[in-house]
């Protein structure tokens, strides 16, 4: 889990050609939820030990640290959910979708979860084709 979540962070932070695998999302997006999650809590705890019920400084450096995250692993999470969407066939642009109340996250969530298409598409080779990844690799350049 955590190397599908590195390899988002590292490898491909900006990479928006290509595709991405359910794993490679999936995963990514459970570990950034956790992190997020160890962060928050947290956060809206230190409201609750302050004695005027107002946020003192803890509730203020964790919210910066927070927001620090959040915009670190903005473009990774949306360069991972364009290379998921490319996986089945489909343009970055869909993303958009978000935008349509109600209809629009549900569709995307379906589509998150819908296997890639099994062969080379406009964005690439199949990442689950192993064997395919291999003969590439004999290739001479």
């Amino acid at each position: 889990m955590i190397d599908w979540y590195k390899k988002v962070l590292f490898e491909n932070y900006a990479n928006f050609s290509g595709r991405a695998r359910r794993s490679e999302y999936w995963y990514f997006t459970l570990t950034n939820f956790i992190i997020t999650l160890v962060l928050y809590i947290p956060m809206v705890a230190s409201i609750g030990l302050s004695q005027n019920q107002e946020p003192g400084a803890m509730f203020w450096l964790l919210y910066g640290i927070l927001m620090i995250y959040g915009l670190a692993t903005f473009i990774p999470s949306l360069a991972v959910a364009v290379r998921r969407l490319h996986d089945i066939g489909k343009s970055g642009w869909y993303l958009l979708f978000y935008l349509i109340p109600l209809v629009g996250p549900i569709l995307l969530l379906v589509w998150f979860f819908t296997e890639g298409e099994g062969n080379t598409n406009q964005w690439g080779p199949d990442p689950k084709d192993i064997f395919g990844n291999i003969h590439e690799i004999g290739k001479p350049n």
